[in-house]
């Protein structure tokens, strides 16, 4: 979808299907450029959710450095375990490893935001964590689901909303925010831009958290 009027301009500054397929079905109007940035390992020291969101502001700034107007979205997820970021797998053997460490397990999941106006530079971050209860799911499972290769671009080797692996037995905060962008904060940055939105209906909203989309006969946001 495109919104290329002005002042309302947004801009999706990933190339993430989960991010475009949530902003679509909550009715947003944005056009998508991929950032190209690297994501570089975290500095000694530095906070998971302070490199979330230092990734998320690299990304935005470095789309928005392209744009002469247009409000820009960036987004990073993490995955921590143990105090331990977990990128992408980056093989078939690593994603084994990371999903066998994730068994059973809790984990956090952090996704840092950051908004910038191309015309002014101004900048706003925020960042979203949410807790995995991971299922016991067998050696046979791991491996089926390494072989269907879907894994190989997701942070801790692993899609919160697979239908067919269901690696999770339930998330404590945000859905969306496990499966990459936390729709509830994000339209709060970007209406602080002064991005008008407008939220349609979800395709799916079992398991979304109330902020992120309202229980049925509950009312709208963004009246």
């Amino acid at each position: 979808m495109s919104c290329t009027d002005g002042v309302g301009r947004l801009v999706l500054a990933s190339g993430s299907p989960r991010r475009r397929d949530i902003m679509e079905s909550a009715g947003l109007r944005f056009e998508i450029v991929r950032p190209d940035v690297p994501e570089g390992p975290p500095i000694v020291g530095e906070r998971a959710e302070d490199y979330a969101r230092r990734m998320a502001r690299d990304k935005a700034s470095a789309v928005s450095a392209r744009l002469e107007r247009g409000t820009v979205l960036g987004a990073d997820t993490v995955v921590v375990l143990d105090g331990a970021i977990l990128g992408k797998p980056e093989s078939a053997s690593h994603a084994v490893e990371m999903l066998r460490r994730l068994r059973g397990r809790d984990h956090d999941v952090t996704t840092g935001l950051a908004a910038v106006d191309s015309e002014t530079g101004r900048v706003e971050t925020a960042a979203v964590t949410s807790v995995v209860h991971m299922r016991l799911y067998d050696d046979r499972e791991v491996a089926a689901y390494v072989e269907s290769g879907e894994p190989f671009d997701k942070a801790g080797a692993y899609g919160v909303q697979d239908h067919a692996f269901r690696p999770a037995d339930r998330v404590e905060g945000c859905y969306l925010n496990v499966v990459g962008l936390p729709l509830c904060r994000a339209t709060e940055l970007m209406a602080h831009m002064g991005v008008p939105y407008a939220q349609g209906r979800m395709r799916d909203t079992n398991g979304l958290c109330a902020d992120c989309w309202p229980p049925a006969g509950q009312g709208e946001r963004g009246e």
